[in-house]
């Protein structure tokens, strides 16, 4: 494919010129293929640095760092405080904003500390960066996008995760826990981690692509992709009686299952 051997050296030419580099990795497959390639272009000249918050889920902590060591690059983990954040904990539509600011501005100042020429994060070809929040933050900190100016596409990371054997080649998108509360409703670590056992009860039921979403006070609405529903008859009572331990007072099901926002 010689347009993604051209998008790959493009990208390869960024990273260089930007070295050494800090790279916001999450364990998604945008971040991880990012700093993937960011180890093989610049070995030791990169290190990936990871938020440690309330709404990430701790396995999914504990995945991205095994991941990040089977690379053999260097992952450093900070402790992120948003929910300290009213502006955050408000849960506003530009909730993301806040996050991406507070993971920024600590990774400017461990930048500024070690003597890293930038900082990067996976956003790709096809975010569009006026819906991202997240995206106004990157501009305000001059964080570099280097698979978007790449031009690399959702299914060109993807292509060439696979390429390059990375376990999170075909992971489905897993948002953090914040985004399962519906705005306008505060973020709390309490609620927080209701989601994430609620979530964590579904998977060990075998569903794979879903969500649990917050409903308040201590309800959950379940969405689960189309062809995952057939599973949730099967399951029967003892998917609601897994949600009800996990601490959920009562329990629905969104009959028109989940679908990606990009669907």
């Amino acid at each position: 494919m010689p347009e993604m051997t051209e998008k790959l050296d493009r990208l390869e030419s960024l990273l260089r010129a930007h070295a050494p580099l800090l790279v916001a990795y999450s364990g998604g497959v945008d971040s991880t293929c990012l700093l993937a390639v960011a180890y093989r272009t610049l070995g030791n000249k990169v290190l990936g640095v990871i938020a440690d918050s309330p709404s990430l889920p701790r396995k999914a902590l504990a995945s991205a760092l095994s991941v990040a060591q089977g690379l053999k690059v260097g992952v450093e983990v900070i402790a992120t405080r948003e929910l300290e954040n009213p502006l955050y904990v408000n849960n506003p539509p530009n909730r993301c904003y806040f996050c991406k600011a507070e993971l920024f501005s600590r990774m400017n100042a461990l930048a500024a500390e070690r003597g890293f020429a930038a900082i990067a994060y996976g956003e790709n070809a096809d975010d569009p960066a006026d819906l991202r929040p997240g995206s106004r933050a990157a501009a305000e900190f001059a964080v570099l996008a280097p698979l978007k100016q790449a031009d690399l596409t959702k299914a060109e990371v993807r292509h060439l995760s696979r390429i390059y054997g990375l376990p999170t080649a075909d992971s489905p998108a897993q948002p953090c826990l914040s985004s399962r509360i519906p705005h306008g409703t505060p973020v709390t670590s309490e609620a927080l981690s209701l989601v994430e056992r609620g979530e964590e009860a579904m998977r060990s039921l075998g569903f794979r692509i879903f969500r649990v979403r917050y409903l308040p006070p201590s309800g959950a609405r379940v969405q689960v992709a189309p062809d995952e529903m057939p599973s949730v008859a099967e399951v029967g009572s003892r998917l609601f009686e897994a949600l009800r331990k996990a601490g959920f007072d009562f329990v629905e099901i969104d009959s028109q299952g989940y679908r990606s926002p990009s669907l």
